[in-house]
């Protein structure tokens, strides 16, 4: 549906949408009815909201949009579909993800992809889609309205599901996990030709810590499910590496707040991580 014939409705009947099933389920650019709906909280959008149900276990695997507060989130997006277009085509890597991804360098941030990356990948034409704060849903809203259309990737990798901890007491961790795959099932069904590197969740925090628990365990949930059973699909497991013998984070790889990458060891283990995989699946 052309976004010019859903605007006279938007204004009419834009308080009749407030059934909880989005009023543009995909595209871009949106219809001011979905613009209407995607400037609302997001957890006023959360499945069965509307209808005063409390449904945890469908937030992570139902696409949604992010919000920080009016159209800020929205706008980040938009700027990235912006840069996506401008890529249209062939590409050699397409990053997916939230912080830990945006912070390889980001349009949103006026950076260049930084160090480590253009050390182990300088030659790769990458397009990152990172956006600090998403959650597996997020992902998922930005991938059927606009976030890849157009795109040719041959590798794509994707890191998901640390800001979903957030949430996992009401969730439970099988929804988490489920989240993930909803994102790489996505992805396939755009992308069947690529090769999709699933990073599973990095550590965070210290041993005994909510976040720390719940992603280890959402991490089990994840092996679990056997994603490497599509030979497209590759699960990249760094957890052992990133933690010291007592299951504390390793000196030097992570920011001072247990959760970011370092700018410089961080990043350096994750790309020449990523390269020897890259370089076998070559």
């Amino acid at each position: 549906m052309k976004p010019t014939v859903f605007l006279s409705l938007a204004v009419l009947h834009v308080t009749s949408l407030g059934n909880g099933v989005e009023p543009q389920s995909g595209g871009w650019p949106l219809t001011a009815a979905e613009m209407n709906y995607a400037l609302r909280p997001e957890h006023e959008r959360r499945p069965g909201a509307d209808e005063k149900k409390y449904l945890p276990t469908l937030w992570p695997v139902t696409p949604s949009a992010g919000h920080w507060g009016g159209s800020r989130w929205l706008d980040a997006h938009a700027k990235l579909v912006d840069h996506v277009q401008a890529n249209r085509g062939p590409i050699n890597i397409l990053l997916v993800g939230d912080s830990i991804t945006q912070q390889w360098g980001s349009v949103l941030d006026g950076q260049p992809l930084n160090a480590a990356w253009q050390k182990h990948f300088g030659r790769e034409k990458t397009i990152n889609l990172g956006i600090a704060g998403d959650k597996t849903q997020n992902v998922l809203w930005r991938l059927n309205h606009g976030g890849v259309a157009g795109l040719e990737p041959r590798f794509i990798v994707l890191l998901i599901g640390n800001n979903n901890m957030f949430f996992v007491r009401e969730t439970g961790i099988a929804a988490a996990a489920q989240g993930i795959a909803a994102c790489v099932e996505n992805l396939r069904a755009k992308f069947p030709r690529a090769e999709l590197i699933v990073a599973t969740i990095f550590p965070a925090h210290a041993p005994g810590h909510a976040f720390y628990e719940g992603i280890q365990q959402t991490n089990a949930a994840l092996r679990a499910m056997q994603l490497e059973r599509d030979p497209k699909v590759h699960v990249l497991d760094l957890w052992p590496e990133m933690i010291e013998a007592d299951g504390t984070l390793k000196r030097g790889l992570f920011q001072t707040d247990n959760i970011h990458l370092a700018p410089d060891a961080g990043y350096e283990f994750f790309a020449a991580k990523l390269q020897r995989l890259v370089a076998r699946l070559f």
